[in-house]
């Protein structure tokens, strides 16, 4: 397709292509009457399901109708995109019917390629070239009439060579040149005028250089061009005459990625043909409520990666032929109620990464011919239950219907809580019963069951609030994350997680002393114990309290997802929270894991080097592995619970993507690990505990064979007097 050029014309079919593909698409996604609202039917059958099922990947209609036409084609990337494609066509011709040309190129009728042949300068070609591509050499600079001995060129290439200079008269002559390519050069500074000769050109292509400025009167002569992109320069303003005073015909203007920061009414006055308008990532601050007011005939603006806080509420009130508006990635305070009223065409509206405060439906309802919405969270789908496809429709934990999405979540979030919550009650239970050698080590233990016991519960009222919301999570689901309960939930979990870690820290380091120091006297009382622990549990409701204290500085802390704990980063989250996380899970947490993981390691080369000097080497090598084994899976289970949520943070700073599927795995699965496995490794695999098991179950051997033996002495004995 790159070796045919488009023409307008060609062009305007193409778009009125795309509007008649558009209002077939509204007709087959058309709800009818028999389907409630938020539901949508299986093609032509009478069957009707739930918004959430379509487009979802996996064929829920008999006739698979829920999986046709979910791409969301509106615009006209996808034309563009297999317009810019390569020079030469795929079948070659042998003939070549240049005279004249550099033997290190390729030649093909007319059409001469010289890609990455190390030229410094333009070479002498035949006057009839009409294809003539440089890419990827040596050329630093375009002299002035540098190719006006080519009447006939039509496509003209200059990719990738760093050109720096280009002369004003560079392109005299060229007046059938209907392409024209200048990406990824380094070319700082445009001249009026330049492309004064171009009056067949259709692309100008200016991607990736350093252009700061477009000075009045650059697009004289460009009568035809109907494609110019200016992506990735640094453009901070845009010409106050106009764009397309000298380009009557354009179709497709993108300004992407340079940093523009105002839009006013004078900028687009010219432009009525635009049909494609591409503004993302800049740094727009202000657009005037006049901006687009000229472009009837637009079918796509790209605001996207701006910074606009606030936008006139009438600034779309003449784009009636829009079918994709993209506003993600911006930092909208505010969307007013009508702000889309007069969008009567739009198919899909991008609004990504957008908190939208005071949100209402009222906001969506008039879009009848919407297709596709993408919102920051799920949750926004309520708003639009009339549009078939919405996306996100799950955050990886919740769905629009449920708290917990899977299946697997919802019987591990109750077999994981009973199993925690029993497993430390019991050992509390036990602990408080049977007499240890070390009541203040033993109590201790108890403080950490009692802190790993909040977790189950946690666990609990998450299981809890799933069965309550089963089936229409997504109507409370705002409500739920922004609740008292939800915050109450997360300050458990909170509380649980850091007092377990500080006690495990604790309790590591008393062992650790006691067995590389066993003579040493200054250990801590039962005074000083009990201080230590109300202190682990004063830090531990400080550290889970202080995001409940300042909202306006944390924001709503435990109120980010479904589950109500705050696993992860994201670029909306309000620095206070963001910075407190990292402190406590990057800093606190990782601190107490090393600090136990060095008191381990103390343990077991001081239990080694006394081991070698009082036992046999038989004896020795079994104690040996006996402690190594304990020593690691105490570690290996803390550094599986919290290896994985250190990695999560520091991908969450690093800005990286983390799906949603890994949240709910870390909080139902890994989160819990220390709290349900704690019990057995620090109380019901221990030696201690073995050895009171064996002697009670001993105890009550002895106890039924004495009960036996009177037993039998008494028959015996009642037989003889009979």
């Amino acid at each position: 397709m790159a070796g045919v050029p488009l023409s307008p014309q060609l062009l305007l079919t193409l778009s009125a292509a795309i509007a008649t593909m558009g209002l077939k698409l509204e007709k087959r996604n058309a709800t009818p009457s028999v389907c409630p609202v938020g539901h949508f039917p299986c093609g032509n059958v009478s069957t009707c399901l739930p918004q959430l099922l379509h487009c979802n990947g996996v064929k829920d209609c008999s006739n698979g109708a829920d999986e046709v036409n979910c791409e969301d084609i509106s615009g006209w990337y996808v034309i563009i995109d297999k317009a810019r494609g390569t020079p030469f066509p795929d079948s070659w011709q042998t003939e070549c019917h240049l005279r004249e040309y550099p033997q290190i190129c390729d030649c093909q009728e007319t059409e001469l390629e010289c890609v990455d042949v190390h030229l410094h300068s333009i070479p002498k070609v035949s006057p009839n070239v009409t294809l003539f591509s440089l890419k990827q050499n040596f050329i630093r600079h375009l002299p002035a009439y540098a190719f006006v001995q080519y009447a006939e060129l039509k496509n003209l290439f200059l990719q990738n060579n760093c050109i720096k200079t280009v002369s004003r008269d560079a392109f005299s002559g060229l007046y059938m040149l209907q392409r024209l390519y200048l990406s990824h050069n380094c070319i700082e500074v445009v001249t009026a005028g330049m492309f004064r000769d171009l009056h067949n050109l259709q692309w100008l292509i200016l991607d990736n250089n350093q252009i700061t400025q477009i000075p009045g009167q650059l697009f004289t002569g460009l009568n035809s061009l109907i494609f110019m992109s200016l992506v990735n320069n640094s453009l901070q303003t845009l010409p106050s005459s106009g764009v397309c005073e000298d380009m009557p015909a354009l179709n497709w203007l993108d300004f992407a990625s340079n940093h523009i920061t105002t839009l006013n009414s004078s900028v687009f006055p010219m432009c009525s043909s635009l049909t494609v308008l591409s503004l993302g990532h800049n740094e727009l601050e202000v657009t005037s409520e006049n901006t687009f007011s000229r472009l009837q005939n637009l079918i796509e603006l790209d605001l996207s990666a701006n910074k606009l806080v606030d936008m006139p509420d009438n600034i779309f009130k003449d784009l009636q032929s829009l079918q994709t508006l993209n506003l993600s990635r911006n930092p909208l305070c505010y969307i007013h109620p009508n702000q889309f009223d007069n969008l009567k065409s739009l198919q899909s509206l991008d609004l990504e990464e957008i908190e939208i405060p005071d949100t209402h439906s009222r906001m969506f309802t008039r879009l009848k011919n919407l297709t596709h919405i993408y919102f920051k969270t799920f949750q926004y789908c309520r708003l639009a239950p009339h549009v078939r496809s919405c996306k996100p429709n799950t955050d990886g934990i919740s769905s629009l219907e449920d708290l917990l999405a899977s299946i697997i979540l919802r019987v591990f979030v109750w077999v994981i809580a009973t199993l925690t919550c029993v497993g430390n009650i019991f050992v509390i239970c036990m602990r408080s019963c049977i007499r240890a050698e070390n009541q203040l080590h033993a109590l201790g233990i108890k403080c950490l069951c009692g802190a790993d016991c909040l977790m189950g519960i946690y666990l609990f009222f998450v299981g809890v609030f799933d069965v309550m919301y089963r089936g229409e999570y997504n109507q409370h689901a705002q409500y739920w994350m922004e609740s008292t309960e939800c915050s109450f939930v997360g300050f458990l979990a909170m509380l649980s997680s850091e007092v377990s870690v500080m006690l495990l820290t604790y309790l590591s380091v008393e062992k650790c002393l006691a067995i590389t120091f066993p003579f040493n006297t200054m250990r801590p009382g039962r005074c000083q114990t009990l201080i230590i622990l109300l202190s682990i549990w004063t830090a531990g409701f400080i550290i889970a309290f202080i995001p409940l204290h300042n909202y306006e500085y944390f924001g709503n802390y435990y109120g980010r997802n479904g589950v109500c704990f705050p696993l992860y980063s994201d670029e909306t989250e309000k620095p206070g929270a963001k910075y407190y996380s990292v402190g406590i899970f990057l800093g606190l947490n990782v601190l107490a894991f090393l600090v136990i993981l060095l008191s381990y390691v103390t343990m077991f080369l001081s239990i080694r080097k006394t081991s070698s000097r009082t036992c046999s080497k038989k004896r020795q090598l079994r104690n040996d592995v006996a402690i190594a084994h304990h020593f690691f899976f105490i570690v290996f289970t803390d550094a599986l619970c919290w290896i994985p949520i250190f990695i999560l943070k520091v991908l969450s700073l690093l800005q990286v993507q983390i799906p949603g599927t890994v949240t709910s795995w870390v909080a139902i699965f890994i989160l819990p690990i220390n709290s349900a496995l704690n019990p057995i490794l620090y109380t019901l695999t221990t030696s201690f505990f073995r050895e009171t098991v064996k002697s009670s179950l001993s105890r009550v051997h002895r106890r039924n064979i004495d009960s036996l033996s009177k037993h039998t002495s008494s028959l015996k004995l009642n037989f003889l007097k009979s």
